[in-house]
Order: C-alpha cells, then sequence, then structure tokens
C-alpha cells in the first residue's frame, strides 16, 4: 500500500494500491473493449433504483472470459492491466492458436506465467479443471455454478473459495462469505486466490474520490425531515423513536431473514453463513 504525507486533511488518512511493479500496461487491448453507457442505479426509464450510484468517470469496459470454453490449448499471460470495472487485476492471455482474451488473474501472477484449461491440468496456480479432481483445502477462484455455465463465484479482489469436501456427484464449497454450498463436481473452477489483494485496505481518504468512482453520498435517515425517512423529524439530535430498525420504505431490517424460504438453491446449502457481529469466535445476533 502506498500512504502520504499528511500535506491536507485528506491526504492523512488516504491510502492507495501500488500499481507501480504490478501493472504492465496503461492502456486496454482496444479490440477486446467496447463502450456504452453505465446504468448508474437507474432503470430503462430513468427512475432510481439503487441509492447513492451516479456521476463518476467515464469507463472503457474490457470483455473478461469467464466461461472459459478454449480448453487443452495453453495459453500466455503478456499484460497484467488495471480494470475499472472490478477490483482484481485483469491479463491478456495469447492462446497457442493467436487468440486473445482477458482474464482474472490469480495472486502472485507475472507476465511470461501460463495457464490450462483441461481435465488433464496439473493442479497448479491459474490452471482450470473440474472439481471432481481438486483435492480437499484446495483454494479455487473463477468457480461455475452450473457446468459450462461461466465463472460466478470468487471474482473480486483477494477472494478464494475452499473446496471442502466431494461426495455424491457433488463438491462442497466454502464461500468467501462462509457459507458451505454444493456445487455439481463437474462444474470448473481455477485454482489459486484473486489478484490485488491489498485492494480491502485501501482508503479514499476524501469525498472527491468517492465521487470519481460513481459513489454517491449517503444521507443518514434522523438527519431527514418525518416525511422522508422513518426516524426523521424532532428538535436536535433524537433516537430513531422506532422499536426495529427500518429503511426509508418501513421495511424492518437488521435480525429479519430475507432469504425466499422456497428459494431454489435452498437445497444445495449445507451450512448458512454467519451474520450479525463477530466477537471472539462467537455469533452476536
Amino acid at each position: 500500500m502506498k500512504t502520504f504525507k499528511p500535506t491536507s486533511p485528506s491526504r492523512r488518512q488516504m491510502s492507495v494500491v501500488t500499481y507501480r511493479g504490478k501493472l504492465t500496461a496503461k492502456k486496454p487491448l482496444k479490440a477486446l473493449t467496447v463502450g456504452g453507457k453505465r446504468s448508474v442505479g437507474r432503470n430503462n426509464q430513468g427512475r432510481i433504483t439503487t441509492r447513492h450510484k451516479g456521476g463518476g468517470h467515464k469507463r472503457v469496459y474490457r470483455e473478461v472470459d469467464f466461461l472459459y470454453d478454449k480448453r487443452d490449448i495453453p495459453a500466455k499471460i503478456t499484460t497484467i492491466e488495471y480494470d475499472p470495472n472490478r477490483s482484481a487485476f485483469i491479463g491478456l492471455a495469447v492462446y497457442a492458436d493467436g487468440e486473445r482474451r482477458y482474464v482474472i488473474v490469480p495472486k502472485s501472477t507475472k507476465v511470461g506465467d501460463t495457464f490450462l484449461v483441461s481435465e488433464k491440468a496439473p493442479l497448479t496456480v491459474g490452471n482450470r479443471v473440474p472439481l471432481k479432481i481438486i483435492p480437499v483445502g484446495t483454494f479455487v477462484y473463477n468457480v461455475e455454478i452450473k457446468p459450462s455455465g461461466g465463472a460466478k463465484i470468487g471474482r473480486s479482489a483477494g477472494i478464494f473459495a475452499q473446496v471442502v469436501a466431494n461426495a455424491d456427484g457433488y463438491t462442497n464449497i466454502k464461500m468467501p462469505s462462509t457459507e458451505v454450498r454444493k456445487i455439481s463436481e463437474n462444474a470448473w473452477a481455477s485454482i489459486g486466490e484473486v489478484s490485488n489483494e491489498e485492494y480491502k485496505l485501501m482508503n479514499y481518504g476524501k469525498a472527491g474520490r468517492s465521487r470519481h468512482k460513481g459513489i454517491r453520498p449517503t444521507v443518514r435517515g434522523t438527519a431527514m425531515n418525518p416525511v422522508d425517512h422513518p426516524y426523521g423529524g424532532g428538535e436536535g439530535r433524537q433516537g430513531r423513536g422506532t422499536k426495529r430498525p427500518k429503511t426509508m420504505w418501513g421495511k424492518v431490517t437488521g435480525g429479519r431473514k430475507t432469504r425466499t424460504p422456497k428459494k431454489y438453491s435452498n437445497l444445495f446449502i449445507v451450512t448458512r453463513r454467519r451474520t450479525g457481529k463477530q466477537k471472539k469466535g462467537v455469533t452476536i445476533g
């Protein structure tokens, strides 16, 4: 991480990921990019469906390969690049047949490293194999939920899932959220951990950096009027005035389970994720 001398109030707490020595290219490959306008929390009618989003710097979208449908063809990482649309680093993979694709690179990957998508690939970092041949305890990322459905789990910076067990045609995966879930043993996963593990340690330092990222301000409910929020109104600083915590639309939050009772994937969950405050290994709430 890179920190700064406190030349201003915002610089005092500011910290950023050190890209020098990690990234090897400044501009993306034009053939694998596409333009377009981000939705920034608006639907097709322009109405806000997710608050606190909007503005931000213009972005070019990099077409990252999550399907990994080129099998038994070795690929070489030629660049490691920054992607404004995700927290992990991406790399330009050049396959032996000449095709180029962007992929999420694992931790400690360098230019010149190779990987292989194959059932016969060795169990080394970056290689992609079916879950049924991955030993218990191995860290994986870019995990499929359904065979040939593309990577869905473990794509953020510094993230990994862990193979816990193999039995009865399923592989038990421990998610980054601590949930243990059954996934078909024929689904594929990459070996290793996602790059840019320092991402979670970043401190924006000032409001302007959040606005550059497309994050708009979050206003406290107690600072609003009664018409705008259940916590609003009152002279000076007041308590929330309601028995249970609520959203601005009156929906109870904090302790109420929100998962659909009959959701299709309930039968695949072995252990639910830990929720509430964690204190000395004990779950509170």
